[in-house]
């Protein structure tokens, strides 16, 4: 149960989505239920017949920073940087967290020159091209991000630097109700959302309610330890509002079902659950790792995309399940020709 090869599966490398479905809500649905074992295929679009009146979805409002910026050291080679850390509502910090990609390895009191206005200094480096760089100006870093930063796609949906899809990539790689930004990856199981569809889920009597978790490049970074209770994600913030808090104590107090858009919904939600499943408001990080044998105290059902092998979103997803369960509901999307990860397909586990 917590050796990571128990966590490995065999995908085809075509199964692996590169573009989005052509609409947000066309994408396939695996409708799973835990206590009966039966799976059902369906498309996204027909999400409002799974939810009950009395239900809220919960959805991560986070907004993916188009991060990644390209420069030169000052000894004149190209370097690749993907800004890891943003503001969060206060004043930009000078020092940010980096992953920087270039020919030779990073080393401290390096300069690197992202345009006329902005530099920066290494000033450590943390391994697997991870380093802090201390910038000149924060305020004209945030401005060049804006204005000439790249969407900071997963590893493996692949583009050229000039790709006639980036375009679309802007758009799609973002949810509709995107709003707080911080993020460098996007919480994916939101993708599938169109404003209708949310509207057609209100009409139905299931409430919507944000919380925000600025998901972080540790959603990438492969697990190293074969026991898998040993993996050690990185510190991710995140923000409850008071509202959210009180209408998940709604929810529970009627017995309707507090239904998670995605992974870093149930890692926020979990972490901020007290032993009664009621949710404390306010902000905080974290780095929950999410693995079998979890006490769920708050999360009811889970809306979640198709998972790499032996990753902690896996971890995550048998822990909520039961591995026996997933394993035979990934071998059916495989066989099936589901689309995986990030702009593939969804599933809805009850």
């Amino acid at each position: 149960m917590f050796d990571l090869d128990d966590y490995n599966f065999d995908l085809p490398a075509g199964l692996i989505a590169q573009v989005p479905s052509e609409r947000r809500d066309a994408s396939r649905l695996l409708v799973l239920d835990r206590r009966s074992g039966a799976i059902r295929d369906r498309h996204f679009h027909d999400i409002p017949e799974q939810l009950s009146p009395g239900d809220l979805l919960v959805i991560n409002d986070t907004r993916v920073v188009p991060a990644r910026l390209e420069g030169k050291k000052d000894t004149g080679g190209r370097v690749e940087l993907l800004v890891l850390e943003h503001d969060q509502g206060g004043k930009p910090a000078a020092a940010r967290l980096c992953l920087l990609k270039s020919s030779k390895p990073p080393q401290i009191g390096g300069l690197i020159l992202l345009d006329d206005q902005v530099s920066g200094v290494v000033e450590e480096v943390q391994g697997n091209g991870v380093v802090v760089i201390r910038f000149n100006s924060p305020e004209a870093l945030e401005k060049l991000i804006e204005e000439r930063g790249r969407v900071p796609l997963p590893p493996y949906i692949k583009r050229a630097s000039l790709d006639a899809l980036a375009a679309l990539d802007v758009e799609r790689y973002q949810t509709v109700y995107a709003a707080r930004k911080g993020a460098v990856a996007a919480p994916t199981a939101g993708l599938h959302f169109t404003r209708e569809l949310l509207g057609r889920i209100e009409e139905k009597g299931v409430a919507v309610a944000p919380l925000t978790l600025h998901v972080g490049f540790g959603t990438f970074q492969p697990v190293r330890t074969q026991d898998i209770r040993r993996h050690v994600l990185g510190e991710e913030f995140f923000r409850i509002e008071a509202d959210t808090a009180e209408a998940i104590a709604r929810t529970r107090q009627r017995g309707g079902r507090v239904v998670a858009v995605g992974t870093t919904v149930v890692r926020t939600l979990e972490t901020a659950a007290l032993a009664d499943g009621s949710i404390r408001p306010g902000e905080g990080r974290t780095r929950l790792l999410i693995t079998p044998g979890y006490p769920f105290r708050c999360v009811d059902a889970l809306i979640t995309n198709f998972h790499l092998p032996k990753s902690s979103l896996l971890f995550l997803v048998c822990a909520f399940a039961g591995n026996d369960i997933i394993r035979r509901a990934y071998k059916k999307a495989v066989e099936d020709g589901y689309r995986f990860y990030s702009y593939g397909d969804a599933m809805l586990i009850l």
